[in-house]
């Protein structure tokens, strides 16, 4: 089965650049599609880390008792490992190194040197592990992603070909080299570490007389915000620290606001003074962590794909065509509110979609929202267009009798088909146990808030009929006009997609496109979380014996 080798990320380059100062030009990276790092296929397909074929012997570092020169490459790696995101601490490295010396003055023994071989494997093969399936086990930072971790064996084939080929220095480009999006953010990665120690960032900014500061009043801090604009790129350098608050300034803040996921209004408030003093060691370690996501997200085989990336507050489609990349739309969404209804992060296949949908209300929302407001107010039911359903029969009376009835489970509440309901006209649905799918919304002017956090989990999107027509491209037969007419029919109808389409829900807070790096609110603590993850996972290497112990 022939497998494209494609990984989907929560995000595709898309829209049109903004100017991003010309005499920083190692902010920029290559434009060029976002991807997720291969990983096994899902969707029930064939784990593409079957075709890798196991050594069919041990793999050898030595020659005689005397260490290889690809030996010492490995050692190498290890201590780049940093490079790529990984961290040199979960590698004993310089045991390795002092115990290959000793191999290589011709100290150790043949045991000893045979013990030092199985070590350096061990040790190498974790490192291939790490950078192939990432450190952390999605499921534990709550992502349900499908996917098939390598094993052992097919790490030591990696090691084996690299060896055999003399190219043991680039088998993490070999391992990584199918996304675009990981080597643009190696880069990224390596331009705030040139950042780190940067003296614009060593005083704090003060605080905002009145919380925001405007075009044309002073400011104290204002050398500090210019310094900060021209390292990030957002300015162009070499212009005096004016007196107030600026023209020239403004439009760097609103570049910068235009990143970091704020209104680009230009005004130096609470949301943007707190991105501005984010410092170049955080984001080093939010880049780390986004590439560690990037590392066991799912691909597909299918010709197309949606991916929504949460934090950024945007739906993608892409088509696959001969393995490479081509984004089709791009829309605003609304996710689910941070701390008590977000979003949940999986993979999963969209195969109906239902115009004019029925809203079923679920249990949680009917019991904490819905039957208070009716018991404040009975004549919302009506003028909301819903109903109670029990059992086969549909009720508008709101009796007591019906609300204990939805209370008690056996009973619920619907909104009719029609321009109240909350699921809009028109309901996007790939089958999962959390009850979440894609669909419309009469809250339309939500979309033009920066932040679009705001919904019970589900996933509102704001073009609905481009999203359809993107769906049901190989069913002819669905124009544009037949769409929306069965969105305005006020008549429930749900049919099936001839060929299901792989939906990810991701979660990506840097993201590179237009050439321009972007960053993120961390809305769900998800960054918090696999950062705290990823130094339980050092500290329990640190404990390992098995890659801590001598020959």
């Amino acid at each position: 089965m022939k497998i494209y080798k494609i990984l989907f990320a929560a995000l595709l380059t898309a829209g049109a650049s903004t100017h991003v100062a010309a005499n920083v030009p190692v902010l920029a990276v290559p434009e060029e599609p976002v991807l997720f790092l291969e990983q096994p296929p899902v969707f029930g397909k064939a784990p593409e880390s079957a075709a890798v074929v196991a050594p069919q012997m041990p793999l050898s570092w030595f020659s005689g008792n005397r260490p290889i020169r690809q030996t010492q490459q490995a050692i190498g790696l290890l201590e780049q490992a940093g490079l790529q995101g990984l961290n040199p601490a979960d590698y004993p490295i310089e045991s390795l190194r002092q115990q290959l010396a000793q191999a290589n003055n011709g100290q150790l023994s043949s045991e000893q040197v045979a013990l030092l071989n199985d070590r350096t494997s061990r040790v190498m093969r974790a490192y291939v592990k790490d950078l192939k399936n990432g450190r952390v086990d999605p499921a534990s930072v709550k992502q349900k992603f499908n996917r098939t971790p390598i094993t052992d064996a097919q790490a030591d084939a990696l090691l084996q070909n690299a060896l055999q080929q003399d190219r043991l220095a680039s088998l993490p480009e070999t391992i990584t080299n199918s996304i675009p999006m990981y080597g643009s953010l190696l880069k990224v990665l390596a331009h705030y570490k040139t950042l780190v120690g940067n003296p614009a960032w060593q005083t704090p900014l003060p605080a905002i007389k009145g919380n925001s500061l405007k075009s044309g009043q002073p400011y104290a801090g204002l050398a500090g915000v210019q310094a900060r604009l021209e390292a990030l790129g957002d300015l162009s350098p070499g212009d005096a620290v004016p007196a107030v608050y600026d023209a020239r300034l403004e439009q760097g803040i609103k570049s910068f606001q235009e990143r970091h996921g704020l209104a680009q209004d230009g005004v130096i408030g609470k949301g943007t003074l707190a991105q501005l003093s984010v410092t170049p060691e955080q984001r080093v370690k939010q880049v780390e962590v986004n590439l560690e996501r990037l590392r066991w997200t799912p691909l597909t085989t299918h010709s197309r794909m949606i991916v929504v990336n949460v934090p950024e507050f945007i739906l993608r489609g892409y088509a696959v065509n001969n393995g490479k990349v081509d984004p089709q739309i791009e829309m605003k969404v609304i996710v689910g509110r941070a701390f008590n209804t977000s979003t949940p992060l999986f993979d999963g296949e969209m195969k109906f979609i239902e115009f004019s949908p029925y809203w079923n209300i679920p249990y949680s929302i009917a019991r904490g929202e819905t039957i208070p407001r009716l018991r404040r107010d009975p004549g919302y039911l009506n003028r909301q267009g819903m109903e109670f359903v029990v059992g086969n029969s549909v009720s508008t009376a709101v009796s007591e009798a019906n609300m204990s009835a939805v209370l008690a489970g056996k009973a619920r509440i619907r909104q009719r088909p029609g321009p109240q309901n909350a699921l809009g006209d028109i309901k996007f649905i790939f089958p999962n146990n959390m009850s979440i799918f894609l669909h419309h919304t009469p809250s339309v002017g939500l979309f033009d808030r920066a932040r679009r956090d705001f919904s019970h989990g589900c996933i509102r999107v704001e073009e609905p009929v481009q999203l359809a027509q993107f769906i049901l491209l190989n069913q002819p037969e669905w124009t544009v006009a037949r769409i929306k007419s069965a969105m305005a029919a006020r008549k429930s109808n749900t049919m099936k997609l001839d060929e299901p389409i792989p939906v990810v829900l991701a979660y990506s807070t840097v993201v590179v496109k237009n050439n321009k790096t972007y960053f993120f609110p961390d809305i769900y603590g998800q960054d918090k979380l696999l950062n705290q993850a990823l130094l339980r996972y050092t500290q329990q290497q640190a404990a390992r014996p098995l890659l801590a112990s001598n020959p």
